[in-house]
C-alpha cells in the first residue's frame, strides 16, 4: 500500500484536530501540517473555549448536536484523565442568563451538557435585571494549553509541522495527494469563498481567582469565564471588523458589563487584552472538491468556517473531514477501470 501523503493547511483548533482524526482514522498516510502561525499567534488562542454551541443558518441542528455531543464526550475523557492539566480542559459550572423569556427554554444541547436545569427563583435573585435562566455544568478549554498539546500528539504520531504562508492550494501539488483546507478566514483567498468573513472579538484576562462559576448573557455578548489562571471577560461581536487592535474604550465596556453581573470584579486586576476575528459564513463547510489543472488533480477537502463555535464542535466535524479524507484516499487506490476491446 502506498502512503498518502495529506497536507493539512491551518494550525487552529479546527487543523490541529482534523490532522489527528486523519492519522487515527486513515491507515498508511503521512500528515504534514502547514501554516504561517502556531500557538500562540492563532485566532484559536484568543477564544474562551466554554463548550456552548452556536448555531448556523445553514448547518442542520441534528448535525450540529452529533458534532457538538462528540467534542463534548472525547473532551469530557481528558478531563477525567491524567493528561487534564497538560490537556488545559476542565469541568466548569455556572449559569446562562436573559433578560426574557428564550423562545427554547431547553436548548439542543442541554441533554449533553452536564446537570442542565432551569435556575431557581433563589439563584435568580443574584442578576436583578435578568428573568429567566439555565444551570449547567460543561466544559472548558484552555486554548493555548490544549493546541500546544495537540501539537504533541501530532509529533507523537508521526506528523510534521511547517510554518509556510501559501499563495494558493495548488502550491501543494505535486508534493502531496489530498489537501485539507481548514485556513477559516484565509478561505476568502485560498479557496475563493466570498461568503466567510470577520467577526472581530475582543476579550479581556483579569486576575479574580474568587471568581469560581461561569456567567453568559443569553445574547452570548457579556460573559465571565473562569479558568485555571484567569478569568475570561467578553465580548465584542464587529461584523466586517479586520482591526486585531485592542480598542481601550471597548476594553472598559466590557469590563463595566461584565461588573454589572459580577460586582466583585470591581477589584479585578486586568492582565491582557485580546483580538481574534471569528470565521463566519452561513454555514460550516465540509465538502470534497477536486482542482484540476493542465491535466493534474488534487483533491480538496474544506473544513471552515466554524466562527465563535470552533471549540464546542471541533472534534465531531474533524472526525467527519477525516471521513472524507478517507474516501479520498481509498479512491487513489481504486484503481479506474478499463476498457476491455
Amino acid at each position: 500500500m502506498d502512503t498518502a501523503r495529506i497536507a493539512v493547511v491551518g494550525a487552529g483548533v479546527i487543523g490541529l484536530s482534523t490532522a489527528i482524526c486523519i492519522s487515527k482514522l486513515v491507515p498508511g498516510c503521512s500528515v504534514t501540517i502547514i501554516s504561517d502561525k502556531f500557538t500562540p499567534d492563532t485566532t484559536s488562542d484568543v477564544a474562551a473555549g466554554m463548550l456552548i454551541p452556536h448555531i448556523y443558518p445553514d448547518t442542520p441542528i441534528h448535525t450540529l448536536k452529533r458534532w457538538f455531543k462528540d467534542t463534548f464526550d472525547h473532551l469530557y475523557a481528558i478531563a477525567c484523565s491524567a493528561e487534564a492539566a497538560d490537556a488545559g480542559v476542565h469541568l466548569v459550572s455556572g449559569w446562562q442568563i436573559f433578560q426574557s423569556i428564550p423562545a427554547e427554554e431547553v436548548p439542543f444541547w442541554a441533554d449533553v451538557v452536564l446537570g442542565f436545569r432551569k435556575m431557581t427563583e433563589a439563584e435568580l435573585k443574584k442578576f436583578p435585571q435578568h428573568v429567566f435562566g439555565q444551570a449547567f455544568t460543561t466544559l472548558k478549554c484552555e486554548t493555548s494549553a490544549y493546541l500546544s498539546w495537540l501539537e504533541k500528539r501530532i509529533k507523537e504520531s508521526g506528523g510534521l509541522l511547517l510554518t509556510r504562508r501559501l499563495g494558493n492550494l495548488w502550491e501543494l501539488q505535486p508534493s502531496f495527494d489530498i489537501v485539507v483546507n481548514c485556513t477559516g478566514l484565509g478561505s476568502r483567498q485560498l479557496a475563493g469563498d466570498p461568503t466567510i468573513s470577520p467577526v472581530r472579538g475582543q476579550v479581556l484576562q483579569v486576575q479574580a481567582p474568587w471568581v469560581k462559576h461561569f456567567i453568559r448573557d443569553g445574547s452570548g455578548l457579556t460573559y465571565i469565564y473562569p479558568g485555571a489562571s484567569h478569568v475570561t471577560l467578553g465580548g465584542t461581536r464587529q461584523k466586517g471588523d479586520w482591526n486585531l487592535s485592542p480598542d481601550a474604550q471597548i476594553s472598559r465596556d466590557i469590563f463595566s458589563r461584565c461588573c454589572v453581573l459580577e460586582p466583585s470584579l470591581h477589584r479585578a486586576c486586568i492582565t491582557k487584552e485580546k483580538v481574534g476575528l471569528r470565521p463566519v459564513r452561513p454555514g460550516v463547510r465540509l465538502q470534497k472538491e477536486l482542482l484540476a489543472h493542465g491535466g493534474q488533480r488534487l483533491p480538496v477537502v474544506h473544513h471552515y468556517g466554524h466562527g465563535s463555535g470552533g471549540i464546542s464542535v471541533h472534534w465531531g466535524s474533524a472526525m467527519e473531514a477525516a471521513r472524507l479524507v478517507s474516501e479520498c484516499v481509498q479512491a487513489r487506490r481504486t484503481p479506474s477501470p478499463t476498457s476491455k476491446l
